[in-house]
């Protein structure tokens, strides 16, 4: 689309600062400036070339051969029964699983480490043994439980899994590569006419005819264009990075899926109109550099000789160890940047003059600068800060998740997974039943809020799924509708009942093939599967463990109290202090003196009396009595323990207050009553439960453990 300035632009695409120090071509339209400057990161295209040496490819096949059999090697050991719990298997599979999502980046598969975790997981086995046996996995509200986290879970897994992790690895592997982009543009954005889009779109396929008939794409890109920058540059964007704009995912992937030097082979339809597509080359990604940079303007007022004489001058200054940020704030011309010592900041490809960025790409060291640098907007001296290369695999997934979601590309992965899923759940429809149901409705009252699915429901088939094994009825479409009120109200403003029940109706196949697919996540996804296993049998867990350590701790108060007994002597308290702590507005700093002494003979009680007046504001704030051991207060540790001892005074500048600690009473170290130890002593009545439950356990469940298999896994 061209634009003819830079407002105009901005209004269409976005309001982004599109000028930069040095840039202010007349010659490349905005439509190109913008394009470029919001496509950012790229593909990688790796070729590999393959040996003709007959020697190299039978070596090949054979190391290809080697690893599909280790491969098979390892699969069957993941598979292999690594120990049971009273003849219940569970596989080295599963356990490698949890022992490196457990461990992270410490699950090294040392032999000591994989025993250490093998006891423990054994141990969680066995109360899980424990808990099935109790038949806790048949209680109604622990399903509905493991059920809520279900439905929670799948949906969001389903979509990460197929569209957003697809879209991240896609767009990562491109952004790995700059791609030189060429393209003949037939202007017909999304909110063009009928009319309007077919004379775009024929004009395309005639310029295309003419492409494939052998005319040079320069020629055509010249003769076909809307792009009027085409008529100076046969097309050429230049280099670009992915993942491109929201609106421009067919572009970018026509343009990394093509081989340098060839052109598309289809019409490719953007947000903006039609492209016929040529790549250029890829080179390997320059990620982004940070630079600083000093300019002297091209202007009506001086030629460019005078111009490039003042750089030149200011270049041999810097040869003479002139400082080149004090340079830029005495004589840079971009006053955005001179301030800051020249200092423009980060920046990738594509965002100004390939003049200016190949030269601050071109820098090979931190502190280097450039010779001079001619751009449209004048002379520059370039001065590389940093340089930053392209992220990796993880930083990139955090930074291209959130963008992606938004772009328009996640719909239309969205869409092509819901095709996939009718496609291989072999979706058939029962065309007459929506039909025959359509003919029943009246449009008035069923596009607005008045309609409501019928109490009895219908039990005539709609569609089916799974080679007819799943059904989905009209009684389920009706209630669908029923919610959806707000969408059908909608509706009402622009299309027919026939269209709006259309629309519905495929939305509510939409969501039914999502909600089946869901349920095939644990057979599609090992990942899922065990995720669910973590949590059902961490419900399990928690809930024999409650019911046979937890709450006996808590409320076996014989057990509890015998248990405490024979703990003589580790329930102490250290030497202890009662302590009041007096607080005072700063502004009453000059009485302050008089209250502390007032203090060390009298009681709490009879200091407030005496500087509290009544109907005025209090003196002392706060007056608050606390207990303190030895050892646990800053203040309190300097003093004297002794009855009647002062500390000095504290100011608070937050607060705005001062204040002051007497210690009232002294206690002696000595032994706590349960009462005083309670919760210390029931968390480790606990342990104590819980130890002999385990050694019960041990003895009914037994387990026996695979020495073979865990040695396999060991890797160091």
């Amino acid at each position: 689309m061209q634009f003819e300035n830079k407002k105009q632009a901005q209004n269409k695409l976005g309001n982004e600062e599109i000028d930069y120090p040095s840039y202010k071509s007349k010659k490349k339209p905005y439509f190109c400036v913008v394009l470029k400057k919001k496509l950012k990161i790229i593909h990688d295209n790796k070729y590999k070339q393959m040996s003709k040496n007959l020697t190299k490819l039978l070596a090949a096949a054979l190391l290809v051969l080697a690893q599909v059999t280790a491969a098979q090697a390892q699969k069957n050991g993941d598979d292999a029964v690594l120990f049971s719990v009273a003849g219940s298997p569970v596989k080295a599979s599963e356990f490698k699983y949890i022992y490196g999502k457990t461990n992270g980046e410490k699950a090294d598969f040392s032999k000591k480490s994989l025993e250490e975790y093998l006891d423990l997981y054994t141990k969680f086995k066995i109360k899980v043994q424990r808990a099935k046996a109790m038949r806790l996995d048949t209680v109604q509200t622990l399903q509905r439980e493991l059920d809520g986290y279900r439905q929670q879970l799948a949906n969001s897994y389903l979509i990460d899994k197929e569209v957003t992790d697809k879209l991240i690895d896609e767009a990562y592997q491109r952004s790995l590569k700059d791609v030189s982009v060429s393209h003949i543009f037939f202007v017909a954005d999304r909110a063009a006419v009928p009319a309007d889009t077919l004379v775009a779109y024929n004009k395309a396929v005639e310029a295309k005819k003419k492409l494939d008939s052998g005319a040079s794409f320069d020629a055509v890109a010249k003769e076909f264009s809307d792009d009027k920058s085409a008529k100076d540059n046969g097309g050429t964007i230049g280099y670009l990075v992915a993942p491109f704009p929201s609106g421009f995912y067919s572009l970018e992937t026509a343009a990394y899926t093509s081989a340098a030097g060839k052109v598309f082979p289809t019409i490719v339809r953007s947000d903006m109109g039609y492209h016929i597509v040529k790549t250029n080359a890829f080179r390997d990604a320059r990620g982004e550099v940070e630079v600083s940079h000093i300019l002297i303007r091209k202007s009506k007022e001086r030629t460019d000789a005078e111009g490039r004489a003042k750089i030149d001058s200011l270049y041999r200054l810097l040869k003479n160890n002139g400082d080149f940020g004090e340079l830029a704030k005495q004589f840079s011309e971009d006053k955005g940047s001179a301030g800051k010592g020249g200092y423009v900041g980060f920046f990738g490809i594509s965002r100004y003059e390939p003049a200016f960025e190949d030269a601050s790409f071109g820098l090979t060291k931190d502190g280097e600068y450039s010779p001079i640098v001619e751009t449209s907007a004048g002379f520059h001296l370039i001065k590389r800060v940093s340089r930053k290369a392209v992220d990796t695999y993880e930083l990139a997934k955090r930074r291209l998740k959130p963008r992606l979601q938004k772009d328009s590309r996640f719909d239309l992965a969205k869409t092509a997974m819901v095709d996939r899923i009718r496609r291989e759940g072999n979706l058939l429809q029962n065309p007459d039943v929506l039909q025959n149901f359509t003919k029943t409705l009246n449009a008035e009252e069923f596009l607005s809020h008045k309609w409501h699915a019928p109490e009895k429901k219908s039990s005539q088939t709609l569609f089916t799924l799974n080679n007819g094994k799943v059904k989905f009825t009209l009684g389920d479409f009706e209630e669908f509708l029923d919610r959806s009120s707000r969408k059908r109200i909608m509706l009402s403003k622009n299309t027919v009942l026939e269209q709006a029940v259309s629309q519905l109706h495929k939305d509510f196949m939409d969501e039914s093939c999502m909600k089946y697919e869901e349920t095939q996540l644990e057979a599609k996804y090992p990942e899922f599967k065990a995720l669910m296993r973590e949590y059902e049998e961490g419900i399990l867990l928690f809930e024999a463990t409650k019911q046979a350590v937890w709450d006996k701790a808590s409320q076996d108060t014989v057990g509890l109290t015998k248990f405490f007994d024979q703990q003589k002597g580790k329930y102490n308290w250290e030497e202890r202090a009662t302590v009041t702590i007096y607080t005072v507005k700063e502004e009453n700093v000059a009485k302050m003196q008089e209250i502390r002494d007032y203090s060390s003979k009298n009681l709490a009680d009879k200091v407030l009396a005496k500087f509290n007046e009544k109907d005025k504001e209090p003196i002392i704030t706060n007056s608050q009595e606390r207990t303190f051991e030895r050892g646990k207060n800053k203040v309190l540790d300097v003093l004297k323990w002794k009855q009647g001892e002062l500390s000095g005074i504290e100011g608070d500048k937050r607060n705005k207050t001062l204040n002051f600690f007497k210690i009232e009473k002294v206690f002696p170290a000595g032994a706590k009553s349960l009462a005083e130890a309670r919760g210390y002593a029931v968390a480790d009545y606990q342990d104590f439960l819980e130890k002999k439950w385990m050694e019960e356990l041990q003895k009914t469940y037994p387990v026996v453990v695979n020495k073979e298999v865990l040695d396999g896994l060991v890797r160091k």
